[in-house]
C-alpha cells in the first residue's frame, strides 16, 4: 500500500458497490447502507436514537455485529453495519466520514496501514482473536511436505509475518532471532523443506488449495470458504503471543476514541452474550478476548 490509495480510493468511490443485507436471528431492525463520501459523525435517528455506522468484512465481523444490533438500540443506539469485502475500504472509510468506525483488523495491521498512508487511525478496545491454520491442498500431512512443496501465505506484511511464524512453530523453517512479528520471507535462515512460497492477497488463498501443497489461511478467510479450524493441519495457540497481539479490534480516528455510542459498541460486543455467541456458533475459529 502506497499513500496514494486512498487518493485513488476517493476517486472510485462513487462507483463502489458494497455488498449489503439485513439479517434474520433477531437482528430486524438493523439499518445497512453503503458507505457514502459525506462525513458521517453519529448522527441521529428519527426515533431519536444515536446512528452509528460501521464497516466490517462479512465473516465474522458483521456476523458479530449484527448480533448487537437489538442490544445497542436497548441502549438507544442505532448500529448501520456497511458489509465490505476488503481488507483497505474500512479504513479510508473511516478516515474520509463515511463510517465512524470499522471492525475488520488487528493492530499490527492497523499501524502497517498507518504508517505506509500517513493516517492516524487508534483502537479503542480488542473484540476477538482469529487463529491462523494451516490447511491442507495438495498434501495431507506436514510429515509428508514434500522437498520444494509450494505453500501459499497472505501477500500483506503482517499476515505474511504470522503465516510464516506459524511455520517456524511447526519446524517448517527457521527464522532470525529478531524478526517477531515483522517476519519477511527474506528473515528466513533455514529452510529444509527448500519451500517455495506464493504470496497471495488473503481472500485468494482458499480457492488456491488445489494448486499449492498448503495454504497458511486467515480465520476469517477460513470460514468464509468453508473450512473449519478441525480440518487445519496446525493451529496457533490460543493463549500464545498471537492471540495478544493479533486480536481483531473496532478501530475510529482519535476525534471519535472518546465517543459515547462507539465505547458502547465496544462493552456490548466485550460482554458476555456476544462471547457466548462467538463461542456457539465458530467453533473454534474465533475466539472472544474478554
Amino acid at each position: 500500500m502506497k499513500r496514494s490509495i486512498i487518493t485513488k480510493l476517493v476517486a472510485a468511490a462513487a462507483t463502489l458497490t458494497l455488498t449489503l443485507s439485513l439479517a434474520g436471528c433477531g437482528s430486524s431492525s438493523q439499518a445497512s447502507s453503503q458507505a457514502s463520501s459525506q462525513a458521517s459523525s453519529s448522527s441521529v435517528s428519527a426515533d431519536g436514537n444515536t446512528v452509528i455506522k460501521v464497516g466490517a468484512n462479512i465473516t465474522p465481523h458483521s456476523e458479530i455485529l449484527e448480533q448487537a444490533v437489538p442490544l445497542l438500540a436497548e441502549k438507544g443506539i442505532t448500529l448501520e453495519i456497511v458489509k465490505i469485502e476488503d481488507s483497505v475500504t474500512p479504513n479510508t472509510g473511516v478516515i474520509e466520514g463515511s463510517l465512524d468506525a470499522n471492525y475488520f483488523q488487528h493492530v499490527p495491521y492497523l499501524e502497517q496501514f498507518n504508517k505506509e498512508n500517513g493516517s492516524n487511525l487508534v483502537s479503542i478496545g480488542a473484540i476477538h482473536y482469529e487463529p491462523f491454520g494451516i490447511y491442507a491442498g495438495k498434501t495431507t500431512d506436514l510429515a509428508e511436505l514434500p522437498d520444494g512443496a509450494t505453500v501459499a501465505v497472505p501477500n500483506n506484511v503482517t499476515n505474511e509475518a504470522r503465516a510464516l511464524l506459524l511455520l517456524a512453530q511447526e519446524g517448517l523453517l527457521t527464522l532470525k532471532e529478531d524478526a517477531g512479528i515483522t517476519a519477511t520471507i527474506g528473515d528466513i535462515v533455514e529452510n529444509p523443506k527448500n519451500i517455495v512460497f506464493k504470496e497471495l492477497a488473503p481472500e485468494q488463498l482458499v480457492a488456491a488449495l488445489p494448486d499449492v501443497d498448503v495454504a497458511v489461511i486467515n480465520g476469517n478467510y477460513a470460514i468464509e470458504g468453508g473450512l473449519h479450524v478441525s480440518q487445519a493441519l496446525a493451529v496457533e495457540a490460543n493463549d500464545g503471543l498471537a492471540a495478544v497481539t493479533y486480536g481483531n479490534i473496532i478501530a475510529t480516528t482519535p476525534d471519535k476514541a472518546q465517543n459515547e455510542a462507539l465505547l458502547a459498541l465496544v462493552e456490548v460486543l466485550q460482554g458476555e452474550e456476544i462471547s457466548k455467541f462467538i463461542n456457539d456458533t465458530y467453533d473454534g475459529a474465533v475466539v472472544p478476548l474478554n
